[in-house]
């Protein structure tokens, strides 16, 4: 098969190979350089950045390549935000950056330098739930409960960002962005509109067991 330009894929693919084999070498040489001169070889660069996470300024060594999912479970041991897709597919790594939502896996947190950055462990007032936690109990809306951390987080954002409370076709296209599994869609969907004000409130009695902010981290 050829291309436009008249290029076989077989020899494409032919040269990518050769490029990248090349390029395997180079870096093996600047190791072997480095050793002999009697330093350490660098093949990453590290940077400090600070960031008021959830509410507290902290600061952090990391290496370039890190991203912000993985400087949250990793370094900060807040393993709330899930690490789905590591593709920003699913939605399953939602926080908020200065009060708007990103997909934390595709975020590298060195770009991020001197942000605000809120995940679910951050959006309670003590044992006190954020509505749309309360809401997701009552609703049962979180089934196996590994999307519903992203889902809170992006449902808050399509809140405050007045695309919950119109219709629900509009709350579901805004929403589209965050998978859930279980497809625990249309529980997700009451939740968010209930939270918005645009439902009334369903029995709580709903809950068959106790309910702590760890629940739905």
């Amino acid at each position: 098969m050829t291309n436009s330009d008249g290029v076989r894929r077989r020899d494409f693919l032919k040269g990518v190979g050769a490029a990248a084999a090349a390029s395997g070498i180079v870096v093996a040489e600047d190791k072997d350089h480095a050793a002999a001169a009697g330093q350490k070889p660098t093949s990453r660069s590290k940077v400090t950045i600070a960031l008021t996470l959830n509410g507290k300024k902290k600061s952090f060594d990391i290496d370039s390549r890190t991203t912000l999912v993985d400087l949250l479970r990793e370094n900060e041991q807040m393993t709330g935000t899930k690490k789905g897709c590591d593709q920003g597919a699913c939605g399953a790594c939602t926080v908020h950056i200065n009060g708007k939502r990103v997909l934390s896996c595709l975020t590298l947190a060195a770009t991020i330098d001197g942000e605000e950055v809120l995940t679910i462990e951050g959006i309670s007032d003590g044992e006190t739930l954020h509505p749309l936690q309360d809401a997701f109990l009552r609703c049962d809306a979180y089934q196996c409960g590994y999307c519903a951390p992203g889902q809170i987080m992006s449902g808050i954002a399509c809140i405050k960002e007045g695309h919950a409370a119109k219709s629900s076709e509009e709350a579901r296209e805004w929403m589209s962005g965050n998978l859930c599994r279980c497809s625990a869609y249309p529980n997700i969907l009451v939740a968010l509109r209930q939270t918005a004000g645009a439902e009334p409130i369903s029995d709580p009695a709903i809950r068959t067991s106790p309910v702590t902010k760890e629940t739905l981290s």
